[in-house]
């Protein structure tokens, strides 16, 4: 651990965050945690210090890593009101682990212009099953020198944390293209098993059988198990996160003039979930929303 940063402030400590950060702090680092939910902050006491706000965590740390849901709470956590960027310095590195798009990282390197140059965008995938065993998959894009600086945390964080570009953003780049995939797969899980089901077949047995043809994916197999057991309530990844996610899929195709008609139809699906209420609940729930329950 010699090699390691000093100290590491984790400010998100959301489904993903939390055990990201647990695995961060038992693998050594010295981790300052802050979230807004004062029971999240507390549940980490053990391994790491609750700090009373994000800028107490980030002050003096050497490494601050942000993993929070969408663009505006990054705005938010750096320049909103008590915003860190008044306590970065030119030797903090921001290691941003949030899926918020290329735009909004942009806008964050335009913001610390003369208070840190050193932002690496380090995206995950993989989910809090695979955050709390240090198996997640992250898409680093950033200077060489910055990312070497945090490389001891993400190799802690991850079982495969390779150089996607070298500038932040491109690990944004990666990681729409990840989501493309992983929206697309959701939504067909979802409207293979609302087919199986209107056909009066038995789902526990099409999710069995089929998980073992070429038909299978991660994302039946696990996404699909959920729809299966109607565990909509049991939330490892909320619907909001696609319909944010979807979204940004859709700005950057529209930037590059690329047609995503998959993603565009799975979009449509994750937005009718929101519109029934249902952001809150597992992603899962877009087997619902096929077979049109809650309309």
């Amino acid at each position: 651990m010699t090699t390691a940063p000093t100290s590491v402030a984790w400010i998100g400590l959301g489904a993903i965050g939390t055990p990201m950060a647990r695995t961060a702090a038992e693998a050594g680092f010295p981790v300052a945690a802050f979230d807004l939910n004062p029971a999240a902050r507390d549940a980490l006491a053990d391994v790491a210090t609750p700090a009373p706000s994000a800028r107490e965590a980030a002050r003096g740390a050497d490494v601050v890593a942000v993993m929070v849901a969408t663009p505006a709470q990054l705005d938010a956590v750096l320049f909103g009101e008590g915003g860190i960027a008044e306590v970065l310095t030119a030797e903090t590195t921001l290691l941003i682990m949030a899926t918020v798009g290329l735009a909004a990282i942009e806008q964050t390197l335009a913001g610390l212009e003369g208070i840190t140059a050193r932002v690496v965008d380090a995206p995950v995938s993989g989910g809090a099953a695979r955050a709390a065993q240090g198996d997640l998959l992250v898409m680093v894009g950033g200077a060489e020198a910055d990312v070497a600086v945090v490389r001891p945390l993400l190799d802690a964080l991850a079982s495969n944390a390779p150089v996607v570009g070298q500038k932040p953003g491109d690990g944004q780049r990666f990681k729409i293209v990840n989501q493309l995939l992983c929206g697309v797969h959701i939504a067909a899980a979802g409207e293979a098993l609302a087919l199986a089901d209107s056909m009066g077949l038995d789902l526990a047995q099409v999710h069995e059988v089929l998980g073992t043809g070429a038909a299978a994916s991660f994302m039946f197999g696990d996404r699909g198990q959920r729809m299966v057991d109607g565990a909509f309530d049991d939330v490892r990844s909320a619907l909001t996160i696609f319909v944010k996610d979807m979204g940004l899929v859709a700005e950057a195709a529209q930037e590059v003039g690329q047609e995503v008609p998959l993603a565009s139809s799975a979009q449509q699906v994750y937005q009718r979930g929101s519109e029934l209420g249902w952001d809150r609940r597992d992603d899962s729930i877009v087997y619902e929303v096929l077979r049109g329950r809650g309309d």
